[in-house]
């Protein structure tokens, strides 16, 4: 399994966008100090941000899973529609 970085490329060719439902499973420890992850509000970003580095030897990887489904606009919040309509509009 690989556990490095992903890397974003950029090209100019426009994309075709949708709707997507993600459910993402972690599971690795992780060498912290005390007391940093006790504060639930910067919990998840604090995690997310030490698993985005990659492995290293601060960090074990153990499990992930991760799914992904495309799903109806219609089943998207009215905000979410209305950003994807902006989307797909500023293309032109």
């Amino acid at each position: 399994m690989n556990y490095d970085p992903l890397e974003c490329k950029v090209t100019d060719a426009p994309a075709e966008v949708g709707v997507y439902e993600c459910e993402v499973r972690l599971k690795f420890r992780l060498i912290e100090e005390r007391g940093v992850l006790t504060n639930s509000e910067q919990l998840l970003e604090l995690l997310l941000d030490a698993y985005s580095c990659g492995a290293d030897e601060y960090l074990e990887p153990l499990d992930v899973d991760v799914k992904a489904n495309e799903i109806s606009e219609l089943a998207a919040s009215p905000q979410m529609r209305r950003r994807l309509m902006r989307l797909r509009n500023s293309k032109d």
